[in-house]
């Protein structure tokens, strides 16, 4: 089974701070760090592979210094690492996002299974997974918590619900994305670091993926954040007073205007 993980480098959530002049989000001086869910859909990845045996290939759309959590990605067990890198691939939403790893993912070849994270903890859209499998016209389940079989090219999967879960196949190629409730990340072994350290990562930039540089970037995305800003608490409260039937009663005339 040929298995593909995508995963991103994300800002770490106890270091995130706006700039007050730009109002966008600081990234001078941030720790990045492997997109948390993404751990997940790593380790299932490997474990799918240890199982049916075949091999895992992390992509990763970034900046040149990306290249760690592919590296960190390797140590944990994936076999081979893909950086898609290009200046013209900044600003993208996730409509761009989805073009350009669905473009960067059929020039790397056939694949069974695209594994995605929920969602990334710097965008919260969870809307990439859908997207890149909608590019690729191939079927797609989300919020699995569950991989339970693999038979005749059809995937048992559980997705996550409110009330419980629901029991879903999946033919093959397909694509999912995990919750966090799926497993527990694995950390990077001494063998898997080794191999981390000395692994060729393959590059490649809007050229090699044959990208039109309209549907790319800036230019390629649908949406553009205008503003980004940290809410200004605005919360009023008042201290009741008095028996607890007197103090009912001023609760409900308070709350009597906004009924």
């Amino acid at each position: 089974m040929k298995i593909i993980v995508c995963i991103k480098q994300v800002p770490d959530a106890k270091d995130v701070r706006l700039d007050p002049k730009t109002n966008t989000m600081a990234r001078e001086g941030v720790a990045a760090i492997m997109n948390p869910f993404d751990r997940h859909a790593l380790e299932e990845g490997v474990r799918l592979k240890e199982q049916y045996g075949g091999s895992v290939t992390v992509v990763s759309m970034g900046p040149p210094q990306a290249e760690a959590v592919l590296r960190e990605a390797v140590a944990c067990g994936a076999d081979e690492a893909v950086l898609v890198s290009d200046r013209a691939f900044a600003g993208a939403d996730t409509w761009a996002t989805t073009y350009t790893l669905g473009k960067a993912i059929e020039k790397n070849g056939s694949f069974d299974l695209i594994i995605c994270g929920k969602q990334a903890i710097d965008g919260d859209t969870a809307q990439v997974g859908p997207g890149l499998a909608k590019r690729l016209h191939i079927p797609f389940v989300s919020y699995v918590k569950k991989i339970t079989g693999l038979a005749n090219g059809i995937l048992s999967l559980h997705r996550l619900m409110d009330d419980g879960y629901d029991e879903v196949e999946m033919p093959l190629p397909g694509l999912l994305t995990v919750v966090k409730e799926i497993n527990v990340p694995r950390v990077p072994s001494l063998k898997g670091k080794m191999k981390a350290k000395s692994l060729s990562i393959k590059t490649m930039n809007a050229e090699d993926i044959g990208a039109d540089a309209e549907c790319i970037g800036l230019p390629g995305s649908t949406t553009q954040v205008v503003k980004v800003f940290s809410p200004v608490f605005k919360g009023e409260r008042a201290m009741l007073q008095g028996t607890v039937d007197e103090q009912v009663e001023q609760l409900v005339n308070k709350l009597e205007p906004y009924l």
